[in-house]
């Protein structure tokens, strides 16, 4: 087994940037093995594992883009004013059956199939009605407001590629395909637990020293939105016997094991050094704030992520590395980078130089132009600051203080959270 990467052994201890860690954890997944049919309704989230082809033409017939005429161009004068006589009516579902002869038009609804003999559609705001005849102007196009069968899909084409994740336009284009089931990966099995003493769980009262653990509730809901299978271990005491019984039970489980507090160097740190021991570990430490120490490796074939203990830390590691490595895993491919955009800030900002910052902001919009603060207490620890927040602030390493009226990069949690 080997995690360098390009790294080399010793760097598992260097501390890297944003864009280094990334790129070791999304070049050293690979996709998992395994898929299932499911019923079309039930994709919703997956990913699909076979190109979905079309079975069919779509549309399945020529067929009216608008309601108005259909007319045969041949009768049709190019610059002057021609009458016809209407024939009959074409609904959507509900055809014309007879022949569009010399002369004649059909009235036509949105999506009524185009009538035999006639190649082209008036619409009904330039035609003038007047009993059974139909006058058009001039200058109407041979094959105009006509959608060809076939026009969307053709019939063996590849609607939707294997990789994709199916979403509500690709669910209803599954639908439009006829399509009862597709195959889609697995659902990938995550296995995820809190360590420390000062742990304690909801619904009962705190003892002097302990805090509610939040976050296996935060991994939780991230995790639930992602379509994983779930196996909450609950909090494990900083006892390395205990801890290291915890990650050979969720290593046998799961495909991936994310653990929240303990990675650090304090006495009562063991997740890195059991990481090590139990397996490899690839990296530990991260230019950034907040989320610095984080661990990344495997025990075994189960890949391992050992996140922060600060709530806040723990939702920026897991939104900036964890995510995407799941969806990597999953079977999708990433963006290289998450989507950023620039906005002018409100307010100033202290910042020294060296590591990239994930502040967060509330994007809104004021006189037409979109613009950001900074949202309340920055602490890692201050959980809060997400709820009120819309988006991340992302000030670069070498990025210094800002001051009213700057430019920064904001990333949107609409999408992401």
């Amino acid at each position: 087994m080997n995690l360098d990467n390009g790294c080399g052994a010793s760097d598992a201890r260097k501390s890297l940037s944003v864009e280094e860690a990334r790129r070791i954890i999304l070049e050293t997944l690979s996709p998992l093995s395994g898929w299932e049919r499911v019923a079309t309704r039930a994709a919703l989230g997956r990913i699909l594992t076979e190109d979905v082809v079309a079975p069919c033409n779509v549309p399945a017939h020529d067929n009216s883009a608008m309601d108005g005429y259909a007319v045969r161009a041949d009768d049709l004068s190019a610059d002057s004013e021609s009458t016809l006589q209407v024939v009959g009516t074409a609904f959507a579902g509900r055809g014309f059956s007879g022949i569009v002869g010399k002369g004649q038009a059909v009235r036509i609804m949105t999506g009524g199939v185009m009538p035999m003999g006639a190649d082209t559609i008036v619409v009904q705001e330039v035609a003038r009605l007047e009993g059974d005849r139909v006058s058009v102007p001039g200058g109407i196009r041979r094959g105009q407001n006509v959608r060809r069968a076939g026009e969307d899909l053709a019939e063996g084409a590849v609607a939707i590629a294997r990789g994709k994740l199916v979403g509500p336009a690709e669910l209803g284009l599954i639908a439009s395909l006829g399509i009862p089931e597709v195959s889609v990966a697995r659902r990938l099995r995550v296995a995820f637990f809190s360590t420390g003493d000062e742990l304690a769980s909801i619904g009962r009262p705190l003892a002097p020293g302990e805090v509610y653990d939040s976050n296996r509730y935060t991994l939780h809901g991230a995790l639930t939105r992602l379509g994983c299978e779930l196996l909450d271990m609950g909090v494990i005491p900083d006892r390395p016997e205990a801890l290291e019984a915890a990650f050979r039970d969720a290593a046998a489980a799961s495909d991936v094991v994310l653990t929240t507090g303990g990675v650090s160097v304090g006495e009562a740190d063991f997740i890195r050094e059991l990481m090590e021991r139990l397996g490899e570990v690839s990296f530990w430490k991260i230019d950034i704030k907040p989320g610095r120490p984080m661990a990344f490796g495997r025990i075994g074939n189960t890949w391992m992520f050992g996140l922060p203990g600060n709530p806040v830390a723990v939702m920026v590691t897991y939104y900036q590395f964890v995510m995407d490595a799941l969806l990597k895993i999953a079977g999708l491919d990433p963006l290289p980078q998450r989507p950023m955009v620039p906005v002018v800030c409100t307010t100033p900002i202290r910042k020294l130089s060296g590591r990239r910052e994930y502040l967060r902001g509330q994007l809104f919009a004021e006189d037409g132009v979109w613009k950001v603060r900074s949202a309340s207490a920055q602490g890692s620890g201050i959980l809060r600051s997400m709820s009120e927040a819309n988006c991340f602030i992302v000030l670069n390493e070498s990025r210094g203080e800002v001051a009213p009226g700057d430019t920064v990069d904001v990333q949107l949690f609409d999408g992401l959270v």
